[in-house]
């Protein structure tokens, strides 16, 4: 993937995301987003909670006329016309164009294709031999067949894709010129697909949401582009990433718990909730929390937020809040969650692909750990080379042996 790589005498190396220490939750404070806008930082489980349900913080009013600049360049989570950045009635309608294929029933229908997958990947990897590439050979295509299955998205060129999505998530990586390029390239590839699905329609999920769309009415084509972009990215790049780094955390400081891991899905299960929940998906240097603008004075947390200031719910401080969560990764790794996490959000904005990715990274640990049982890493964890530049890290790469 063409994201930017630290030069090995620039730095000292990246931490691993689930070594990372994260803010001491507290009342909101004030600090700056890199384009200088100030910005209230929310970290307490509670807080971040009422940030992600109260209607008083939205996401459109972000990008009204006299919205301060929040990104210092463009990325997919920018797009006025996207799925995130609508709010009320509108974003209703546009979000039921597309829930009915995501609800755990729907989800569940999946699960032995998933599963199927799953071992072929296995196989595919046994096959080949030790040592291996556990990302170029696992992490990444698992997320990317569910999802091109689902869309009906086979053949898709997978290089092209990388590009696309990287792009899409940028934070440092890449120009502003090269990152509208690359979303005008995926945003042509998206109406292509709409147009073709309209003339020729199919099982698949894109058919779907035109089928929805026509029933509901109201939705823009520009609308109708954006979300396939947004299912696309979202459909593979938070599942990859996310067992990306499990398999740094589980091979190296939770080693301990692979034996388990294979014993049976249900303690896998388990396993993904608090891995979800633990481990973020990026530094907070490029993404310090999701960000939402109040359209009226708020209290959040004892501290009166004004109308027009951006505040960012900083989720991975919030997992980590030890008046919700005690323990750590390593005591709790089987243990039901207590309260919910916030890796997903909450409220109108709840992540629509929430429960494909549990069943994913579920199945996806649970039968490696089975298969391999003596799966380890071949090279130090300091080695490990990051995508980095993105609003997201994981392994670029991630050599194991068995």
């Amino acid at each position: 993937m063409s994201v930017e790589q630290r030069p090995a005498e620039s730095a000292p190396p990246l931490v691993p995301l689930h070594c990372l220490r994260h803010a001491e939750p507290g009342p909101p404070r004030l600090a700056a987003l890199p384009t200088g806008t100030p910005v209230w930082l929310v970290s307490r489980h509670a807080d971040v909670r009422q940030v992600f349900t109260d209607p008083r913080l939205n996401r459109a009013s972000l990008y009204a006329p006299d919205a301060p600049p929040v990104s210092v360049v463009p990325n997919i989570l920018d797009d006025p016309d996207g799925l995130l950045n609508l709010d009320g009635a509108e974003h209703q309608r546009l979000r039921r164009t597309v829930q009915r294929a995501f609800t755990p029933r729907a989800i569940a229908r999946w699960r032995p294709w998933v599963a199927s997958v799953v071992d072929g990947l296995l196989d595919d990897l046994i096959d080949q031999g030790s040592p291996a590439d556990i990302v170029a050979e696992y992490t990444r295509p698992l997320p990317v067949a569910v999802i091109s299955r689902l869309m009906g998205l086979d053949g898709l060129d997978l290089k092209r894709l990388g590009h696309w999505s990287d792009h899409a998530l940028s934070a440092t990586a890449h120009p502003a010129e090269a990152i509208a390029a690359a979303m005008g390239e995926f945003a042509q590839f998206s109406a292509e697909l709409i147009a073709e699905r309209r003339a020729a329609p199919g099982e698949d999920l894109v058919s779907g949401l035109l089928a929805a769309a026509r029933e509901s009415g109201g939705v823009s084509e520009r609308q109708l582009v954006s979300l396939v972009v947004g299912l696309v990215v979202a459909g593979h790049e938070t599942t990859m990433t996310t067992l990306g780094n499990a398999m740094v955390y589980l091979l190296g400081d939770g080693r301990a718990a692979w034996q388990r891991l294979a014993s049976d899905e249900e303690s896998a299960g388990a396993a993904t909730e608090q891995l979800l929940r633990a481990i973020p998906l990026g530094d907070t240097e490029a993404l310090p929390g999701l960000l939402r603008r109040a359209t009226e004075d708020v209290e959040i947390g004892g501290v009166t937020i004004p109308a027009g200031a951006v505040v960012a719910a900083d989720a991975a401080s919030a997992n980590h809040d030890p008046a919700v969560f005690p323990r750590t990764l390593a005591e709790d790794l089987f243990a039901p969650l207590g309260s919910p996490s916030l890796t997903f959000g909450a409220g109108p904005h709840h992540c629509l692909g929430a429960w494909l990715a549990r069943m994913e990274l579920e199945l996806a640990l649970h039968r490696l750990a089975r298969r391999l049982p003596g799966l380890r890493p071949a090279g130090p964890q300091e080695e490990i080379v990051w995508r980095e530049g993105l609003l997201t890290r994981s392994p670029l790469a991630l050599q194991v042996a068995w």
